[in-house]
């Protein structure tokens, strides 16, 4: 039955998009199908909310179907298997051999069409910035939820071993986990590097050769390098992952320059080589630098401002943390969460927006009660909340809140109430990045995670009596 499910939702997702001839790739992330559309007047967007198993519709620069997680990468790939291309390929590449000259025609006036529509958009070169941003992390995500709960698990273990309530013969356990967690967390700037080349257009190999470079690997430890802005030496991994996006993105300027200006039968002996010299030189001696300055002005001020601003600032960032995941805006934080965890050992920042998935949380059971005769409401609650309270809060924000409308408020809201109780006692951190809701309860660093659970009732409550009482559209109340 489940495969029977996902071929349905599969094909009646291309029957809503204009077939697999209006369809120019398509990818997925942890709960959205997302596909690049050639002509968007072919697209029937209220069909494809209204298909059993989407939860929501999303345009952006590429046509987001929210599905959820577990079961989006599944359709995903069987709508790229009905397609007989792979995750991330042009479809158009199997089919231009049997294109008549007018379907090509055709083809090509839907992409300028398409593309023209892409000019006409009024997005920002700051929103430009954020999409790259999340195409970088994205793929990363599953990557940062499992070695993050790993790593909890890991230092969980340890706490319990200073206290003594575990014997030594359990440290051997704790080195195997933190081994397995620093699969990703030690080498992020390779795995970086090469993601920023690809998102970039340069050879991912090479992004990946950059992102290693700031590791300083092979540097003689009695003559280090200079710092040119400071005078002090050079650590390893200054500048973090910032100063690896911009390096890389100045990679693929060079390496595309190159490419065209260095002959054939040279080209792959000149401009790789080329292209490394030059990027590591300024990665090394200028960018680094500048860039460490930069992350250590970032983090500090952040810490400040969550230091000093309290109650008012967990409440402010609880609450606007949903607007900033609808309008993808979130992404741009996962640089500052690392760089935080690499200066403190912990990010401040994730416990205080986790707790805006805790107010769609409690929206959401205040709309389950409050319209328990809603059968098809009811049961995309069943189907979003899980997920919900394990911090995956993008099924309830496009299939149950923002649709709507009052219930999207009235769940920041909680989210905000819940910031606050965060702020108010402060100092509770993550040690690493992972999923939001009770899954962020195993990295809650310094055992302050009682503080984080009152703060995930606080917004649980917030949400839910927010919504209660000031949150049931007139159309829901009347029936």
């Amino acid at each position: 039955m489940a495969e029977d499910k996902i071929k349905r939702i599969a094909r009646e997702i291309y029957d809503e998009v204009g077939g697999q001839g209006n369809v120019l790739k398509l990818r997925h992330c942890m709960t959205r199908v997302r596909m690049d559309i050639r002509d968007y007047d072919e697209v029937n967007l209220e069909g494809l909310k209204n298909i059993d198993g989407v939860m929501g519709v999303v345009e952006d620069d590429t046509l987001q179907v929210v599905i959820g997680p577990g079961t989006v990468n599944k359709v995903a790939q069987e709508m790229v298997d009905m397609a007989g291309v792979k995750l991330g390929e042009s479809f158009a590449s199997s089919n231009e051999q049997d294109s008549t000259g007018k379907e090509l025609v055709e083809e090509k006036a839907a992409q300028m069409k398409a593309a023209q529509k892409e000019k006409n958009k009024s997005n920002s070169k700051f929103k430009v910035v954020l999409k790259s941003i999340s195409n970088i992390f994205v793929p990363l995500i599953p990557a940062f939820v499992g070695a993050g709960i790993i790593g909890g698990i890991a230092a969980v273990m340890s706490n319990l071993l200073v206290a003594g309530t575990i014997g030594d013969s359990w440290q051997q356990y704790i080195d195997v986990l933190n081994i397995i967690k620093n699969g990703i967390f030690a080498y992020l700037a390779l795995y970086t590097g090469i993601n920023s080349a690809s998102e970039f257009g340069a050879t991912p190999a090479l992004g990946g050769v950059i992102g290693a470079v700031t590791m300083l690997t092979g540097m003689n430890p009695e003559t280090p390098l200079p710092n040119i802005l400071t005078g002090d030496n050079l650590s390893a991994g200054q500048g973090g992952i910032i100063g690896v996006i911009f390096a890389v993105w100045l990679l693929s300027l060079i390496e595309k320059r190159l490419h065209k200006v260095i002959p054939d039968s040279i080209d792959i002996i000149i401009t790789p080589t080329v292209s490394l010299l030059v990027i590591g030189l300024i990665t090394i001696f200028l960018i680094m630098p500048v860039a460490g300055l930069i992350s250590n002005s970032l983090v500090g001020v952040i810490n400040v401002v969550l230091e000093k601003g309290g109650i008012l600032a967990g409440f402010t960032l609880g609450a606007t943390f949903l607007p900033m995941v609808m309008f993808g805006l979130h992404q741009i934080l996962t640089p500052i969460h690392i760089e935080m965890i690499n200066q403190t050992g912990m990010t401040l920042l994730l416990p205080i927006l986790a707790m805006a998935g805790g107010g769609q949380v409690g929206a959401a059971l205040a709309l389950w009660i409050r319209c328990k005769d809603d059968k098809k409401l009811v049961e995309m609650i069943k189907g979003a909340l899980p997920v919900g309270i394990l911090g995956i809060g993008e099924p309830l924000i496009y299939g149950v809140t923002l649709p709507l409308g009052r219930p999207f408020i009235t769940a920041c809201i909680g989210g905000g109430i819940g910031g606050a109780v965060i702020g108010a006692f402060g100092n509770v951190g993550s040690i690493a990045i992972g999923p939001s809701g009770a899954a962020l309860i195993p990295l809650i660093a310094n055992n302050q995670w009682l503080v984080y659970i009152l703060g995930l009732l606080a917004a649980y409550a917030g949400g839910f009596i927010a919504t209660f009482f000031f949150g049931i559209p007139k159309d829901l109340q009347e029936k």
